[in-house]
């Protein structure tokens, strides 16, 4: 059972972030505030719902959070800055968007960068422990998938409507075929062996 907050008394967002390991596209973080005694039988770390579910309980979090936010950083900013500092952009990105400010933010993860002087604690897997956490990595899952699905359609050939942009064998024979995208992030290792980039005799 997922648990409502980490303190009794303050106020607490929930952040969490998704595409970090992606070839393409943008990493996408959201931040979430939920009542202190909130309860759902369905919401979890959004990687052991269905598609189905995650929209469903979307629809909940966006009525019953006291706020909530979603924010994106670009491939090309993940290019100049690296990934790991863009997960923190993002993150501190959704957290300046909530219309309530947080006493404390949760983080996913073992690792954070502060925002604003504002106290943190991060949770290793905490999105499987936290509902507010839980919430965040539905609202940014969705938002990610979305956009990669509609990037699809701009770019076929790559599998993102399935893959999202992640390694996977369908979308590293997409990038041997028909090369990158502007979408593609570069400073990534694209494929096994980035020489195939630039053999194509």
């Amino acid at each position: 059972m997922l648990r409502s907050s980490y303190t009794d008394d303050l106020v607490e967002a929930g952040c969490d972030e998704v595409g970090r390991g992606c070839l393409a596209g943008p990493v996408v973080a959201a931040a979430v505030v939920l009542p202190k005694t909130y309860r759902h039988d369905l919401l979890n770390d959004s990687k052991q719902l269905t598609r189905e579910e995650r929209l469903a309980v979307q629809q909940d979090i966006i009525k019953d959070a006291l706020a909530w936010a979603v924010a994106e950083v670009s491939h090309t900013e993940i290019d100049e800055i690296n990934i790991l500092n863009a997960s923190y952009r993002a993150m501190h990105m959704a957290v300046d968007k909530l219309s309530v400010r947080p006493e404390l933010l949760l983080i996913d993860g073992n690792r954070f960068k502060p925002a604003q002087e504002m106290p943190f604690q991060c949770i290793i897997k905490g999105d499987a422990s936290f509902l507010s956490i839980a919430a965040a990595s539905v609202l940014a899952k969705i938002h990610r998938d979305e956009l990669m699905q509609r990037l699809a359609l701009e770019f076929p050939g790559y599998g993102w409507e399935t893959n999202m942009g992640y390694p996977t064998v369908e979308h590293r024979d997409g990038i041997r075929a028909l090369g990158i995208t502007p979408y593609h992030r570069k400073t990534f290792q694209l494929l096994p062996s980035q020489l195939e980039l630039f053999d194509q005799n």
